[in-house]
């Protein structure tokens, strides 16, 4: 009982650990090689499986009809919209090539990215709407399937696609990630009562998927930072401006969220990214290694969350 406790009370920490710990064990024993080789591709197939399943299990936990846009949804999705305007136009402007490039694309998915569904959670525990928090996970979602498509292909031209060819292949993927479970967990709602009491009966259920999922991002970022060519400063550069664009969307998000009585839900909204969603995509169709900067995003905003906790405890303790 005291080691499951620990799991639940520390599933970050020891979820990257382990993911740290299996990679370097994989990669680091010679003995483990064929595994290595076999298991890779299961690994990268299971990641975006897994960000299907968790946004399906959260969603079927949703009051569909109480999801309703609000005016900070407004203001914070035009700021994230505009943040992915000036980064597309530093690359496209400057015409950025290597190190350069990553970095800047190492930023762009720290934007891009929508809404993590455990925002929501967060959110509550703060003290916030559900609802609304859920509502702009939603509308974040369609954004980011909107920015994506037309963003990627004009950052990694192909000699061999058009960019329709590449707009409708990266939205299709997309779409599949992160629209389908949502729309699926809307019809299991209202049309398959048996089958939605059985996923909502197991308790913590996307909350668990959510540790293994996290396992298996950090392991690919260490093994993208293993095996990058670059300089440890070009390293250090995405992990400290990933820190300084993680404490500017949280507080940005605040700042909107004050003017409408809604700080901790606009800060979160804003803040709180899905960047299992944004390692996945970057690895796929970016440079791998700008999966080190959502991979960094992760600890920065995780901090941010605890700490964020540990005052409304205080507080509640306080009072």
């Amino acid at each position: 009982m005291d080691v499951i406790r620990f799991v639940k009370d520390w599933t970050l920490p020891v979820s990257m650990t382990l993911g740290t710990l299996l990679y370097l064990v994989f990669a680091f024993v010679p003995a483990l090689d064929g595994a290595a080789l076999f298991f890779a591709p299961i690994f990268e197939a299971i990641l975006p499986l897994f960000m299907f399943l968790i946004l399906f299990v959260t969603f079927c936990k949703v009051d569909f009809h109480a999801l309703r846009p609000v005016m900070w949804h407004l203001w914070v999705s035009v700021f994230n919209v505009l943040l992915v305007v000036i980064c597309m136009g530093v690359i496209l402007a400057y015409r950025l090539q290597g190190d350069s490039l990553v970095l800047m694309e190492a930023i762009l998915m720290c934007i891009i990215s929508p809404c993590a569904t455990a925002a929501a959670v967060v959110t509550q525990k703060l003290g916030g709407s559900l609802e609304q928090t859920t509502t702009y996970t939603f509308l974040s979602n369609f954004l980011t399937v909107l920015l994506v498509p037309i963003c990627f292909p004009m950052i990694e031209k192909s000699a061999h696609i058009t960019f329709m060819e590449a707009f409708l292949k990266i939205f299709y993927e997309v779409l599949l990630v992160l629209v389908v479970p949502m729309a699926l967990a809307y019809v299991v709602k209202h049309y398959m009562h048996r089958l939605h009491r059985w996923i909502i009966s197991v308790r913590d259920l996307s909350y668990y998927m959510w540790g293994c999922s996290l396992m298996i991002v950090t392991g690919t970022t260490v093994k993208n930072i293993v095996h990058a060519q670059t300089t440890v400063a070009l390293l250090l550069s995405i992990a400290l401006l990933g820190l300084v664009l993680c404490v500017v969307q949280f507080a940005v998000g605040r700042f909107i969220g004050h003017y409408f009585g809604r700080t901790q839900e606009a800060g979160q909204a804003l803040g709180q990214k899905n960047t299992a969603f944004a390692i996945w995509i970057a690895y796929t169709y970016l440079n791998p290694l700008s999966s080190v900067g959502p991979g960094c995003y992760i600890l920065w905003q995780n901090i941010i969350n605890s700490v964020e906790i540990w005052q409304k405890r205080k507080s509640e303790a306080a009072a």
